[in-house]
């Protein structure tokens, strides 16, 4: 099981929607590659359809580089959660999480993602389904709790009675967003609670966390903690998963291969691709001005001639 190769404290790249594609997943391989990757959330249901596979077999198209993998899927229907896991393991992956987190309105109103906590009882038939129609790993990522961090308590304790292979914990709710700082302080009743239910469970920590410095601080803090997960702040620094140094002509090489990248995945809107124009173009002289040219561009072809110029 992939889960049981990862040596503490393992480094994650956070599933995040419309940034951990197949495109930007390797431009973070090649800065310094974290100990695992997981795909953005797939929804099972489009997944189960005629209609939208195709769709749902896009989000999930991994490259070499990727490996080891792990891919998210959110719903639910139990049913679709069975069969959406059952097909993961042809399709190359190491393990399936199930999204019980994300605070998207849209996907709450559906059911889905932190709305699951509202509702225990459907969440633990979607992870036995799901476990029950694949031999790869399932691991669940999930928050506090909706509206107040105590109720971590009972939520936590619903899940890791079912012992998933992994539980990631984001330290906050899902009312929190990510307004306030993660919940550290709950970290020690957190491995306590995962001690007591599950042992075997691998805890992983996602709230705030920078880097790998960061990461290491943290473990020698909270022993307990298997691995973390870092989010936003790939956006600050692409290379956190290393103890790298960027410099700025790094940087541009970077967002040049990810030009490159979103070239040869034909992906159909160009828009999306501004958004990690930060990533790389800060903290220099000119950078602004860098990327309000860039931000106008309409094409792939269009960036890369600025950036050249």
């Amino acid at each position: 099981m992939i889960w049981d190769t990862l040596k503490k404290p393992f480094l994650i790249l956070a599933p995040m929607e419309g940034v951990t594609d197949i495109a930007f997943r390797q431009v973070v391989a090649h800065a310094g590659r974290p100990d695992l990757f997981f795909t953005e959330f797939t929804n099972v249901s489009s997944f189960a359809s005629d209609k939208g596979r195709f769709n749902a077999l896009e989000r999930l198209q991994i490259a070499p580089s990727d490996s080891p993998i792990i891919a998210q899927i959110w719903g639910k229907n139990p049913e679709h959660f069975a069969a959406t896991a059952e097909a993961l393991y042809e399709l190359g992956f190491s393990g399936v999480d199930l999204n019980f987190g994300c605070p998207d309105k849209n996907v709450n109103r559906a059911g889905g993602g932190a709305a699951m906590i509202k509702t225990p009882e459907l969440a633990v038939s979607c992870f036995r389904n799901a476990k029950e129609h694949t031999n790869l790993p399932i691991s669940i990522k999930t928050r506090l709790g909706w509206a107040k961090p105590e109720e971590y308590v009972g939520w936590l304790s619903t899940l890791l009675a079912e012992h998933p292979a992994a539980l990631t914990v984001h330290l906050r709710t899902k009312k929190e967003m990510s307004k306030v700082p993660a919940h550290y302080e709950l970290i020690p009743e957190i491995i306590k609670l995962r001690d007591e239910i599950s042992p075997e469970t691998k805890l992983i920590i996602n709230g705030d966390i920078k880097d790998r410095a960061h990461a290491l601080e943290l473990h020698e803090k909270y022993p307990g903690v298997d691995g973390f997960m870092i989010g936003r702040g790939v956006f600050a620094n692409p290379y956190c998963f290393t103890d790298h140094v960027a410099t700025r002509e790094e940087l541009m090489e970077l967002l040049k291969l990810h030009l490159d990248l979103y070239e040869k995945y034909e992906f159909k809107s160009y828009e999306p691709l501004k958004h990690f124009f930060k990533i790389y173009i800060n903290n220099f002289p000119g950078a602004s001005d860098l990327r309000a040219k860039l931000m106008e561009t309409h094409s792939v072809a269009e960036a890369r001639a600025i950036i050249e110029s």
